[in-house]
């Protein structure tokens, strides 16, 4: 922190409060007082500083809690929301309770979609993870209805599939066989609008039956983590997902990332709740020069919600 002070909603964003921009329009709307005083745009806070919102209360420059990620294997039929109109189940009631930090969840599967959502404590990794510019790979097991011709599988790899908010490409597509008339799909992409997948097979006549996320980024779902299931990453992994964003202990904003270079080592969660699952590789290495994440697929079928490792 500068002899200045850093901006608050930067300070909000690191403990874990949402994203910047959120931080800022919490701040327009009066949520958020500085030393019992209400908070304004551009205000800086220096260590010693009491800042409250409605949620917690934080003292600026207090030793940081350390950074957790939980890896959920999320069912059908649950919602990726703290509120829900119609009272459905969500992801959030199965999370360990937490004392001065809460989860946030690193994008968001739709009600009828599995696989993998992970959650973190840390606002920084969250919001570098989801920010756009950085192109966080994401690899979902598909099943549809149908089988995509060659002039499909073009369309969707290299022409660009137009929906209703704009065209979208599969950075890869591979056929993972199928029987009867159900047919496996893997797809590669680079962005996060809701609901894309399905829409993009809806487009092209295909309609979705099962949808899996299988890999976010440098992250798998491990194949020994069932539905319902969650494990906490240990440090060491943490840490390999840190340097891979680009980002450490004195690094805030968004910048060029890092990478991991070399295939990691097979990795137990030093706190795996519910069953205590193993993670095999759950963090898989970046390769160098390429800052998304990206993997081989299996040539398998599958349907596990397994990828090669």
């Amino acid at each position: 922190m500068n002899e200045q002070g850093e901006k608050l909603q930067k300070v909000l964003a690191q403990a874990g409060f949402g994203s910047r921009r959120a931080m800022e329009e919490w701040i327009a709307a009066g949520r958020v007082s500085v030393n019992g005083e209400p908070a304004t745009l551009g205000m800086r806070v220096l260590p010693g500083d009491m800042v409250k919102t409605a949620h917690r209360t934080i003292r600026v420059g207090e030793r940081e809690h350390a950074v957790r990620v939980l890896l959920y294997h999320k069912p059908e039929g649950e919602i990726v929301s703290r509120d829900d109109p119609e009272k459905r189940a969500t992801v959030f009631d199965k999370l360990p309770r937490l004392r001065g930090q809460k989860w946030i969840a690193i994008g968001r599967l739709d009600f009828n979609t599995s696989g993998l959502l992970i959650f973190t404590t840390s606002g920084k990794l969250a919001n570098r993870l989801m920010h756009p510019s950085f192109e966080v790979e994401r690899e979902y097991a598909v099943r549809v209805q149908g089988v995509m011709t060659d002039e499909q599988m073009k369309q969707a790899l290299s022409e660009g599939v137009e929906l209703e908010d704009g065209s979208v490409t599969f950075e890869k597509l591979e056929d993972h066989g199928g029987e009867g008339f159900n047919h496996w799909y893997h797809v590669i992409l680079k962005e996060g609008r809701n609901r894309i997948v399905r829409r993009t097979f809806d487009a092209l006549g295909l309609p979705v039956s099962r949808l899996i996320r299988v890999r976010f980024g440098i992250i798998n779902l491990p194949p020994r983590l069932k539905r319902g299931m969650m494990a906490e990453l240990g440090e060491g992994e943490i840490e390999q997902v840190m340097e891979w964003v680009g980002e450490s202990k004195d690094t805030s904003d968004i910048d060029d990332a890092g990478y991991v270079g070399e295939e990691p080592k097979q990795f137990t969660p030093q706190q795996p709740t519910q069953n205590r699952p193993a993670l095999r590789r759950a963090v898989r290495s970046a390769r160098s020069g390429n800052r998304t994440g990206g993997s081989r697929m299996d040539s398998r079928k599958t349907g596990r919600g397994s990828v090669k490792r």
